[in-house]
């Protein structure tokens, strides 16, 4: 497998651009659906989000969903704000660098996807299910 980021390390702007490609990519009706998310990619989680999920090591956390998820809106309630994917860049090339078995956009990708899957309404066993029976 040939990854253009094979022996360096891909800045934050080459992960946007991984993500965006990603994002590009997925079908135009999977696309539409995911509507007016807001795309960041940070080289960590800020320490009080690592604090609120209860995670003590920094490079457990490769991506995070932020916001009220589809399923769970209501035209009852107020206007939530934007919902946020981040993408962390030093954890993701991290599990990058010991997997050795993916390419980063693969990786990427696959993060991108898990996440707008929480902004779906799908938890992380949902999404594991749907993983495991693409495999």
């Amino acid at each position: 497998m040939s990854d253009p980021y094979a022996g360096r390390a891909p800045s934050l702007d080459d992960l946007a651009a991984l993500a965006e490609a990603a994002f590009a990519a997925l079908p135009e009706g999977f696309r539409n659906m995911t509507g007016e998310v807001v795309f960041r990619v940070d080289d960590f989680a800020a320490v009080e989000v690592l604090d609120e999920l209860g995670i003590e090591d920094a490079f457990e956390l490769t991506g995070l969903y932020q916001g009220v998820n589809l399923a769970d809106r209501s035209v009852f309630d107020p206007t939530p704000g934007p919902s946020r994917v981040f993408l962390y860049r030093r954890p993701i090339l991290d599990e990058w660098a010991e997997r050795g078995d993916v390419t980063l956009s693969d990786l990427v990708s696959h993060v991108l996807v898990h996440e707008i899957g929480h902004h779906f309404g799908l938890s992380d066993p949902d999404i594991e299910s749907i993983e495991a029976a693409a495999d």
